[in-house]
């Protein structure tokens, strides 16, 4: 495992570590063999500055394919929490991997439109959406689904990777992802991973939302980051020819960045807000 990730491993909470130390490998090559580990390190740091509490019931909005947020989040709530994970599509191995963190009877796993929650009005204390702001859509589509969530919940915390590289791991990582939205578009039609956004942006979209912002603040990982990368096959796939030369060419100087330097996690922006 990789000195950073073994180090920040360590100094989380014993439960935790066993949680994570039992789950199941998911090769994904070219990404490193502990790249699940250091995803979920990374969450649970993201979790502590939440507020979510030993005994609660959280809303997870995009809790996605591999439960990153949702083991972390149901570590924190406790044996007599629970985690509501609400995903539209992207079920992939959750199960799986929740089920082998040992924490599977205190998530809940809800299939839904993020804009539109099952729930009651003021249901919650918390709802949180980690990671996920990317692939909410535009700024209207982030405003919707927050504002959604501050109608189920008391409270909301949004956390989101943030466009800036203060080393050569963090910049090679943006040059990779930021080439996610265009590539995604012009084989798909669909915009998913979505640049990242700034914190001022973030805290704005909150606030438009109707959250009154009670903590605004930038976090930093120290851990590696992996998952910027897609295969050059997505590139050679985009329909018109001029784009696609550009795209490879892009691609391919993003990848020798990649192997030259390696890929950290960018700076992390943290927004709590109060409905």
């Amino acid at each position: 495992m990789e000195q950073r990730t073994e180090r920040q491993l360590r100094g989380t909470d014993a439960t935790f570590q066993a949680a994570v130390r039992g789950l199941p490998d998911l090769p994904r090559p070219p990404l490193p063999p502990d790249w699940l580990v250091a995803e979920m390190v990374e969450r649970y740091l993201i979790v502590q500055e939440s507020g979510a509490g030993s005994g609660e019931t959280v809303v997870e909005v995009g809790s996605g394919g591999q439960a990153l947020a949702t083991i972390p989040l149901a570590h924190r709530v406790g044996e007599s929490g629970r985690v509501l994970a609400v995903e539209r599509e992207r079920w992939d191995r959750f199960r799986e991997i929740v089920t082998a963190s040992g924490f599977g009877p205190r998530i809940r796993p809800v299939r839904a439109d993020a804009r539109r929650l099952p729930f009651d009005a003021g249901t919650f204390r918390l709802a949180t959406c980690i990671h996920g702001v990317r692939s909410l859509g535009d700024d209207e589509g982030c405003v919707q689904v927050f504002r959604e969530m501050l109608r189920v919940a008391r409270r909301l915390f949004v956390a989101e990777s943030l466009p800036v590289g203060r080393t050569v791991a963090q910049r090679a990582h943006l040059r990779m992802y930021e080439l996610r939205e265009e590539v995604f578009f012009a084989t798909t039609g669909r915009r998913d991973d979505r640049r990242y956004r700034s914190i001022e942006d973030l805290r704005g979209l909150v606030e438009r939302a109707g959250g009154v912002v009670e903590v605004c603040r930038t976090l930093e990982p120290d851990l590696p980051h992996a998952l910027a990368f897609f295969p050059r096959s997505l590139v050679e796939a985009v329909p018109d020819p001029p784009l696609r030369g550009r795209l490879e060419d892009r691609w391919d100087r993003a990848v020798e960045e990649l192997r030259r330097s390696g890929e950290d996690h960018p700076p992390v922006g943290v927004v709590l807000a109060r409905a």
